[in-house]
């Protein structure tokens, strides 16, 4: 089975840097005059950083001892000031401080805001949302030590600039998505194939390891640790018991992975089927579970509009869903990009279907990803009518042209 090309970590680097630099020049200004912040601050320790910080770096960098980064919307511009040592490769101008001067980074970021007087200093804390939330304790104690009390002052929570910027895709971090995706789907393919699939030997367990070993073997970080899981018509359960992971022919196989691809996550549910001798198609009762949920899909992304609340999105797409009669919906989805289950609304828990306080409330946004993640339960008469959770997750955009799946969605089932 070929895979579509995954780039050399070079290569990568490059797209990954160049892009950096086109979300500072367009992205960083508008979000911050968006949310009224004139200055931002990023601080962390060396391997504990701020979730921000892994977004505002080159590919390649290192970034050692403590990390302080300064925005600062001068009105025609944003200055980026790296107050460490690390190398931000061209993307900020060389660091005022240096461990060698007679100043501390702490006197020389007070200094440098001193000269700037910002009026809105947002710094990463929040009690809603974690991404916007890496500021620690000790280091926002030593930041308003440092400062003084006037500075300090002005200082409040960036959670709203943390969303635009984390969750925030330009239109060419979109085209990139759809490689990110189109690899991501090839990996599902191979997992649901004969050549990882030995029907009566293979187990779950093994192609959870398959997925880490051919992400592995591609160079691609994992999203998540990989799930995969079997549902099969309890009146033929194998000797072994019904909590047997060996995959059986008849049964149906579920999976619920992803993996990072410069820098944009990935996630996706997808389902197969193992056919028994002789057939050659899965029976039409899981043929019409994943219809239905498709139509599910459908229902949700047509609830989907910009300005709504994810507790609203999901409200309307609930109330919809009974409307047309589709079978025991569920809704739990959640933004993608740089992060996996963060910052933007939160549409649904698995274990809740009523509005989310804080997560739920938060808008959603033009040019933004999600996970179209949900399921249904559908009766399979072919399974003696059997109740069958059909889960299945896509990941999506909306633009000013509406709702795009990245690289398509399932419509069929896999054939193993």
């Amino acid at each position: 089975m070929s895979f579509p090309t995954v780039l050399p970590v070079r290569e990568q680097a490059r797209i990954v840097n160049q892009t950096l630099a086109k979300r500072f020049e367009r992205l960083l200004p508008a979000v911050m005059r968006e949310t009224g912040f004139d200055a931002w601050l990023i601080i962390g320790h060396e391997d504990n950083h701020d979730p921000v910080f892994y977004t505002i770096v080159p590919m390649e960098v290192w970034a050692p001892i403590l990390q302080v980064v300064l925005f600062f919307d001068t009105g025609s511009e944003v200055e980026r000031i790296n107050l460490s040592r690390t190398n931000m490769l061209g993307l900020m101008p060389p660091s005022p401080w240096g461990p060698l001067g007679e100043k501390d980074q702490w006197q020389v970021l007070r200094e440098v805001l001193e000269q700037r007087s910002p009026q809105r200093i947002g710094i990463n804390t929040s009690d809603v949302i974690w991404a916007a939330d890496g500021l620690t304790a000790s280091l926002k104690d030593r930041l308003f030590e440092s400062l003084g009390s006037d500075l300090a002052s002005r200082c409040e929570s960036a959670e709203p600039l943390a969303i635009r910027w984390l969750e925030t895709r330009l239109p060419e971090e979109l085209e990139l998505y759809e490689q990110a995706c189109a690899i991501a789907h090839a990996m599902i393919r191979h997992c649901f194939s004969r050549q990882a699939i030995t029907p009566g030997v293979t187990t779950t367990e093994d192609l959870e390891w398959t997925y880490w070993q051919l992400a592995t073997d591609l160079g691609l970080p994992l999203s998540f640790k990989p799930f995969f899981r079997l549902y099969r018509d309890e009146r033929t359960t194998p000797a072994e018991g019904t909590n047997s992971k060996v995959i059986q022919p008849g049964d149906m196989l579920h999976c619920d992975v992803g993996v990072e691809y410069l820098r944009l996550t990935t996630d996706h549910q997808e389902l197969a089927y193992v056919l028994r001798p002789g057939e050659t198609e899965a029976p039409e009762g899981l043929r019409r579970g994943l219809r239905e949920a498709n139509r599910l899909q459908d229902v949700f992304t047509q609830s989907w509009e910009c300005g709504l609340s994810g507790n609203a999105i999901l409200e309307r797409a609930l109330q919809r869903a009974d409307a047309e009669g589709i079978s025991h919906p569920k809704i739990y989805s959640h933004s993608l990009g740089h992060l996996l289950h963060e910052p933007g609304p939160l549409m649904g828990l698995p274990w809740q279907q009523t509005a989310i306080p804080g997560r739920g409330d938060v808008v959603m946004h033009e040019n933004t990803a999600y996970t179209v993640e949900l399921r249904v339960d559908v009766e399979v008469p072919e399974w003696g009518g059997q109740l069958v959770a059909f889960p299945i997750e896509q990941d999506a955009a909306i633009t000013a042209n509406g709702v795009h799946y990245i690289d398509g969605r399932q419509t069929d089932l896999h054939l193993v």
